[in-house]
């Protein structure tokens, strides 16, 4: 389809993932034209957001595309009780306003009443004319607050004092790896007998290609053992090069509160064509509020990691209420990896170059999650020597 439209959408799909894709500009021959690139990353959108993942940018996507335009700091914001404002800088606000303990209400990205009220009273404290308008002042005294409790969205206060606490980023820190073996054994629906076996094999090698890369740089990896066997097996694997099998701590009962725990999993569809990585967090599905920021963080950039080093198609990262996230008491990622159900794909985790990327995508977005100052390298590029020298120069 051709459509002049379809430039500003390009244009606007851009803005809106808030990254550099190659949708307008330069980079496409005719940005006019509703091609593979625009179809997926509206359909990225559309995930991103909760939407019906169809590719249609129908009135429910082209409103979301429209708050999306907004960041926060873009444009004053205040209440206007005939025509309110509203947009993804709105729910920016509230959700800040929400961790500082001002706001109450629901994170439903419209500049109410309720919000003016939470708004004056941060102005009260911050120390800065109370007229309920959200200007440069406003937002200035709200970045120096931000920086203390952090952007994620959470109510933890545990969780936040993590965060605020993670300084040596992987080094001898606890990381537990689950492989599907070692957690609940629920085969999707329609799945043949053999996914299981299947699902157990990748998922293992997975873990241990990711807790070497782990050892290599200072962290304390221990791969949870498989249902039924002995705890002693809780971080077996592949013999080390000297012939010997590595020791490593059998998982403690009580997790340390700087643990991080990731269980991976792969997945299964009716149909043959569903493909791509997902990964899922302890918090509300309904408003994707985390319940655990460190486990949000983890969950968002080890999915960026994935996606940019296997080109998964991204089907996003996901709040849920599910026991293997809640129970563990510490940050918790849950990771699945592909569908055995598509062919393609299935053949891609067999593969162990592909599972090495996936291993690799683990460990750098941890450190992502964990580095004590900003990582200037692109999602997708980082490598364990970059790791190693991080180290280094902290050390």
């Amino acid at each position: 389809m051709t459509d002049r439209r379809i430039t500003g959408l390009r244009e606007r799909l851009v803005r809106a993932e808030g990254e550099d894709l190659p949708l307008a500009g330069d980079s496409v021959p005719d940005p006019t034209v509703f091609d593979d690139r625009v179809d997926h990353a509206v359909r990225v959108f559309q995930q991103r957001k909760g939407l019906i993942v169809d590719g249609v940018v129908g009135p429910e996507t082209e409103a979301a595309l429209n708050d999306a335009q907004y960041r926060l700091g873009d444009r004053p914001l205040f209440f206007d009780e005939v025509a309110p404002l509203h947009g993804d800088d709105v729910a920016e606000l509230q959700d800040n306003l929400s961790l500082l303990g001002f706001y109450y209400g629901h994170l439903d990205a419209v500049f109410n009443r309720q919000t003016e009220y939470a708004v004056k009273e941060l102005q009260h404290s911050l120390g800065v004319p109370s007229d309920g308008i959200v200007g440069l002042d406003t937002l200035s005294g709200l970045a120096r607050v931000r920086k203390k409790i952090t952007s994620a969205k959470a109510f933890s206060l545990r969780d936040h004092h993590r965060l605020e606490s993670l300084q040596e980023a992987l080094r001898d820190r606890l990381v537990l790896l689950v492989p599907s073996g070692a957690g609940p054994q629920v085969s999707p629906t329609g799945a043949p007998d053999s996914f299981a076996a299947d699902q157990d094999a990748i998922t293992l090698d997975v873990a241990q290609r990711t807790r070497d890369l782990l050892r290599a740089v200072g962290a304390k990896p221990v791969i949870a053992a498989a249902q039924g066997a002995g705890a002693s097996s809780s971080g077996a694997g592949p013999e080390d090069s000297d012939g010997s099998v590595p020791e490593v701590p059998e998982v403690p009962e009580v997790l340390p509160d700087d643990a991080l725990v990731l269980t991976l999993q792969c997945d299964w569809n009716s149909s043959p064509l569903a493909q791509g990585v997902a990964t899922f967090f302890w918090g509300a599905p309904d408003t994707r509020q985390a319940y655990s920021p460190v486990g949000q963080l983890a969950s968002d950039m080890i999915l960026r990691e994935l996606v940019a080093r296997t080109g998964a198609l991204d089907l996003g990262s996901h709040a849920r209420q599910w026991s293997a996230l809640r129970e563990v008491r510490t940050a918790a990622a849950w990771v699945d990896l592909g569908y055995l159900s598509n062919e393609d794909e299935a053949s891609r985790l067999r593969s162990g170059e592909y599972r090495a990327r996936l291993a690799e995508a683990l460990l750098c977005g941890l450190q992502r999650v964990l580095a004590s100052t900003p990582e200037p390298t692109a999602t997708g590029t980082m490598s364990l020597a970059d790791i190693q020298d991080y180290y280094r120069r902290d050390g």
